[in-house]
């Protein structure tokens, strides 16, 4: 997609302009590292593409855009540290080649920096984004707490679910579409609209990435293949196949999840359980649910329909990756 690559070369530019030089290195080259890697830069183009919706002028988008990278960043090291994830996007990550300590502090400086890339704002559009980026970091860490408990929490329903990946994933997708429509000075009723087509595409794509770590490629994907089962983690597939499973598949599941283990047949029995449970069949219908969902806010903003194409090409261009 042309507009895809037109944004996202703006954000490739603004991260080489804004490049760490700092000093010590040992803290400052991990934070160039995790963001030279780069992958899709889709937060901070969802900045910019709102920006443009609503008429605003791009160069001042671009350093809060870079705010939603860096902070998405932080977040992922920080991430990878608690899951002891040995990938991201196919490369070693931070905590992997320079141990926790280093991993921990370049997370915390990539957070802070971020903060800093707001204040050429005017002082009311800077309140109101600043107020919106703090409020969804706390409901990430939320959501982070959430996925954790889950991990030894006997019950979890599907709304528990919702509610964890809309605070780990789709606030973020949602705040990064609504801090480029203030930055363009749109409405009110506008701005909350763009939110909700975030949150529910949000929502649909960390479906697409739990049914994708068991099921999609892994050399595409960049990630340990059915981590999230070597984690416990209660994803989408994990409730489904709760569901829909027979009694004697509902005592194997709760067999296998009690175990934190790298066994491989943990992996292949869950696995089979799943594949018989059809559930991903079923996370594809959901996460196409919650395309229809997003895409209906984005219909009630009053905007000539040719505007929206694009947020309607992002939706499907990102529900039907492969990686």
């Amino acid at each position: 997609m042309e507009f895809l690559n037109r944004y996202q070369q703006i954000v490739d530019d603004a991260i080489t302009k804004y490049t760490f030089k700092d000093k010590p290195t040992e803290l400052y080259d991990p934070m160039n590292y995790i963001i030279s890697h780069g992958g899709k830069r889709l937060r901070p183009i969802m900045v910019l593409m709102a920006c443009d919706l609503f008429g605003g002028d791009l160069k001042e988008a671009i350093k809060p855009a870079l705010a939603i990278e860096f902070f998405h960043n932080f977040t992922l090291i920080h991430d990878d540290i608690m899951d002891e994830a040995p990938l991201r996007r196919n490369k070693p990550t931070i905590h992997t080649l320079h141990g926790i300590n280093v991993g921990i502090l370049s997370g915390d400086g990539l957070m802070l920096k971020a903060y800093k890339f707001f204040e050429d704002l005017e002082p009311e559009i800077f309140k109101a984004c600043i107020r919106i980026f703090t409020h969804t970091g706390l409901l990430l860490c939320e959501g982070q707490q959430y996925d954790i408990n889950f991990e030894t929490q006997e019950n979890v329903t599907f709304d528990d679910y919702i509610r964890m990946i809309t605070y780990k994933t789709g606030v973020l997708s949602a705040s990064s579409f609504e801090i480029g429509s203030l930055i363009a000075k749109a409405n009110f009723k506008d701005a909350k609209a763009i939110f909700n087509f975030g949150k529910h595409i949000g929502i649909a794509f960390q479906i697409m990435d739990d049914y994708l770590d068991v099921f999609g490629d892994q050399a595409q994907f960049g990630k340990k293949h059915a981590g999230d089962i070597y984690e416990n983690k209660k994803t989408v597939l994990y409730l489904m196949a709760r569901e829909h499973a027979t009694d004697e598949e509902r005592k194997e599941l709760d067999y296998w999840y009690s175990k934190k283990t790298d066994n491989i047949d943990k992996v292949y029995n869950v696995e089979k359980i799943f594949r018989r449970t059809k559930v991903d069949e079923k996370a594809l219908r959901l996460i196409e649910k919650h395309n229809e969902i997003g895409q209906s806010y984005l219909k009630k903003i009053d905007i000539p329909e040719e505007k929206k194409k694009p947020f309607i090409e992002l939706a499907n261009y990102l529900l039907r990756r492969e990686s």
